[in-house]
């Protein structure tokens, strides 16, 4: 697999890209270019758009406030994550910016906000969450850009996950050794388990809960179902937004795609 190129500008646009196709870029985009990174017409640029790989392209002039670019080679084919979801309890503003960021970073495939007994905060900016996840992509050399969800209610979440394994993260668990839990369920061990498999591997979400943690009845209710793992996530009480780096990097160590294959 090519490496990431770091010193390029990274460009997310929402439109096909294909050698010899010019693109628009917008107001915003021309103005970061030119602005803040200081390039200039004729300077190189990475755009990917989440289907069609990375491409190198060069910058030309557009409108008085708008910058083009005539696309060049791929330099990357696209990449399709591991099916893993992640399943979090809204924070405020600023950590909510954090982790959004950091799921990212992780390797999320789909971000699923999730309205418990104690979350703080009921409402989402949506398009915020869309922006941070373009902002992450950009940055980390990121190509598949994950679903942002719109939020739903903790029951209905229970009730439509299906049978992916959920990955419980639970202050309360009991679980001393959380890598030795989800090791036990690599397969073929885990073949004993009724969840779904993709072409990227074994399908996964992880949850993680709000600050005041998970009322008694949706232990109770996670707990019922077949496909579930329950825990802890160390000796101290963690923050949400360091709760979610925590669970994903324990998650992508052993069954995810930190493992290579």
């Amino acid at each position: 697999m090519a490496h990431s190129d770091f010193r390029t500008p990274r460009v997310f646009l929402d439109a096909p890209l294909a050698t010899g196709a010019e693109v628009l870029l917008d107001r915003d985009r021309t103005n970061h270019l030119l602005n803040v990174l200081r390039r200039k017409r004729g300077d190189a640029v990475l755009l990917f758009n989440g289907r069609d790989g990375e491409w190198k392209a060069e910058l030309a002039a557009g409108g008085k406030r708008t910058l083009s670019a005539v696309v060049g080679e791929r330099t990357r084919e696209q990449q399709h994550p591991r099916d893993l979801h992640f399943l979090f309890a809204p924070l405020k503003h600023a950590r909510l910016d954090y982790l959004v960021q950091k799921v990212v970073e992780m390797g999320a495939s789909r971000l699923q906000p999730v309205i418990t007994r104690h979350t703080q905060m009921a409402r989402i900016n949506l398009a915020r969450m869309r922006a941070n996840v373009i902002e992450a992509a950009q940055q980390c050399g990121v190509l598949a850009l994950p679903e942002v969800a719109e939020p739903v209610a903790f029951e209905r979440m229970a009730g439509e996950i299906g049978r992916r394994l959920l990955v419980f993260c639970d202050e309360e668990a009991e679980v001393k050794d959380p890598v030795a839990a989800l090791a036990a369920l690599r397969l073929p061990a885990s073949a004993l388990l009724p969840t779904e498999m993709t072409h990227a591997g074994m399908a996964l979400a992880v949850l993680i809960g709000p600050e005041g943690g998970f009322a008694e009845e949706e232990r109770v209710t996670l707990l019922k179902r077949e496909n579930v793992v329950r825990l802890a996530l160390g000796p101290r009480i963690l923050r949400a937004d360091t709760a979610a780096v925590a669970a994903l990097a324990l998650v992508q160590a052993v069954l995810g795609d930190w493992r290579g294959g």
